[in-house]
């Protein structure tokens, strides 16, 4: 009897490795990379969603913080990691649908080198003002900046973010003409929009929510398809009049390209699972963002996409960095 188990688990592995691939992962620790610095909403969700992984399957869920490079670090050590489920990446809008056309060189690629699993979460990129501009809505604004060209700038965390795109997205799409000041990080544009240094920008929504709620900056829109449950009476930018306006940061699983797909599926329904959590769901709501959840084909299709709507704004304003 002691010889016959091992044979029967051999014998269905080699019929259906596929399956059981799947049914004895994980077989150690799984190690979440992040391509950021700790506390930021990339790692607050890589853990948020790790610890529930691991108290699903009695195996520790690391995550492994890895900045640098606007995110390239990181993200080529997933993509040169074991393609057996253990080791995942956070990966975000900037890392897997900006960065491919933003730098000439990149060790990896984001379609070619990874295997989407699940999209976690969508944050609304919010348009705020400085309170003195005379303007109370979007359409407002345009106009506002079309009779004082040249005059306005605004702010990002720094060039190639998607607060910078997605401002730069919204001129190309109104014809307005801005200058753009970047910063290190979202701190500075908030600081300066609220004294009045920068006009406008168009940012991930956390930071600037309790200065939206206290007055001393004001909301226009909301940047994504739909409206934030964290501000449900803002417009997006689309219903404020741009019509078909949409950007703002996301952030998915994936794994390295080569994963087996039974593994890939095991991953993306305990993900989405683990979304659903009350205690989850209402972590996630409290950072501005959405959870979601979505099948492997969903999320690979929203990479191609971003990556097709981000190259074209990035050429249109001839960013590029080295």
């Amino acid at each position: 009897m002691k010889l016959i188990y091992p044979l029967l688990v051999a014998a269905v592995a080699a019929a259906s490795p596929q399956a059981f691939a799947a049914t004895a992962f994980p077989t150690k620790p799984v190690r979440i990379i992040v391509a950021y610095t700790p506390a930021g909403t990339t790692d607050i969700l890589a853990r948020a969603v790790g610890q529930k992984m691991g108290e699903a399957w009695g195996q520790p869920v690391i995550v492994d913080n890895r900045p640098g490079a606007a995110g390239n670090i990181g993200t080529e050590l997933a993509a040169r990691s074991i393609a057996d489920g253990h080791s995942l990446l956070m990966g975000t809008a900037g890392t897997h649908g900006i960065n491919v056309s933003l730098y000439r060189k990149l060790g990896w690629h984001p379609v070619k080198d990874f295997a989407p699993v699940s999209l976690v979460a969508m944050v609304p990129n919010i348009m705020v003002v400085n309170m003195s501009l005379p303007v109370k809505n979007v359409r407002e604004f345009v106009a506002y900046a079309k009779t004082n060209v040249g005059k306005l700038s605004y702010g990002s965390p720094g060039n190639g973010s998607t607060a910078h795109l997605s401002v730069e997205l919204f001129k190309s799409m109104t014809g307005i003409s801005m200058v753009h000041i970047p910063y290190k990080g979202s701190a500075g544009v908030l600081t300066d929009v609220m004294a009045g240094q920068i006009a406008v920008t168009i940012d991930n929504m956390p930071p600037y929510l309790p200065q939206v709620r206290a007055g001393k900056i004001r909301a226009l829109a909301v940047s994504t398809g739909k409206r934030s449950s964290a501000m449900p009476d803002l417009p997006t930018i689309a219903e404020a009049g741009v019509a078909g306006y949409e950007s703002g940061a996301w952030f998915g699983l994936l794994a390295p390209a080569g994963t087996p797909k039974a593994v890939v599926s095991k991953l993306s329904a305990e993900t989405a699972r683990i979304l659903k959590l009350p205690d989850v769901s209402k972590r996630i709501s409290e950072l501005g963002a959405e959870p979601v959840g979505s099948t492997p084909e969903q999320f690979a299709e929203l990479i191609k996409t971003e990556i097709a709507k981000w190259a074209k704004v990035i050429k249109d304003a001839n960013v590029e960095l080295q």
